[in-house]
């Protein structure tokens, strides 16, 4: 079953690729071409893309599966109870993976949403 990107990914993708960043704002032209293709069933927000790749070049990140991006989570307390890693397959936006570290700090997509924000 393949869906259009929820806002919730999105917006993590927008917080995790850096514009600054050469391939991540290469990989940035690929989210208006992404579907969300499966989703981690536990609950974590991981996603799995599919993305038409007659729309887009693939970025500079090198052959087979390559973690392109990464962010710690920080919550308001400055404990870091996991991480959202960013994965491409031969230069292509393939999944993105939302970790937890942590027994007692629920991390989903939500909660990975929220501390990726920035803070005043």
């Amino acid at each position: 079953m393949t869906e259009s990107l929820p806002s919730g990914v999105a917006d993590v993708l927008a917080a995790v690729l850096n514009a600054d960043n050469p391939v991540h704002a290469a990989l940035r032209m690929h989210v208006p071409y992404l579907r969300v293709r499966a989703r981690c069933t536990c609950g974590c927000g991981t996603a799995y893309f599919e993305l038409d790749t007659s729309e887009v070049e693939p970025a500079p990140t090198g052959p087979g599966a390559v973690v392109a991006a990464e962010a710690q989570l920080l919550t308001e307390a400055g404990e870091c109870p996991g991480e959202v890693l960013v994965f491409t397959q031969d230069g292509y936006l393939s999944w993105l993976e939302v970790c937890s570290w942590s027994d007692d700090i629920e991390v989903t997509l939500a909660a990975a949403r929220h501390w990726l924000q920035p803070r005043s």
